[in-house]
């Protein structure tokens, strides 16, 4: 009896040893696109020159990981919106796009990152309109929640 007893005794032992104590985390936070460090842009109402390289700069962050970004930059030639700021900026007059700007781009972020610093070099050629342009920014966690901020900027 005293055998079978240590037995049950190990085995229990044994399974729950195997057990975590630590518990999972569920990740139901959205990631964060932060525009407020000095260096971020661009931001609301920033202009980008035509026939120039700039850089997109971006604070990301999550809880528990960060999994990857996109940058979408289109026209808004017909002033429709999906900007997610307060701030209004001024605009041209409404007019029919000839040679627009279009960039859509997916950038993936290290594994394990819950701080990131986004940088992306965009070129734009000479030759294309000028005028207002949205750029969205989003950003997915590993968990696949997902932020958007759609910004205002103009192209001269």
């Amino acid at each position: 009896m005293k055998k079978k007893l240590i037995g049950l005794l190990l085995a229990v032992v044994v399974i729950t040893a195997g057990c975590k104590d630590d518990k999972e985390i569920i990740d139901t936070e959205y990631p964060e696109i932060i525009l407020t460090t000095a260096d971020a842009f661009p931001v609301q109402c920033s202009t980008v020159k035509r026939g120039e390289t700039f850089t997109f700069r971006a604070m990301l962050t999550d809880n528990v990981q960060l999994g990857s970004c996109s940058l979408d930059i289109h026209h808004n030639f017909d002033h429709h919106t999906h900007s997610t700021e307060v701030e209004e900026c001024e605009m041209d007059p409404v007019k029919t796009p000839v040679k627009p700007f279009l960039f859509i781009r997916n950038y993936s972020i290290p594994a394990g990152v819950r701080e990131y610093q986004a940088r992306a070099e965009i070129a734009v050629p000479a030759d294309v309109d000028p005028g207002d342009y949205h750029l969205m920014i989003r950003v997915t966690d590993k968990e696949g929640w997902q932020t958007l901020k759609g910004l205002s900027i103009t192209m001269e």
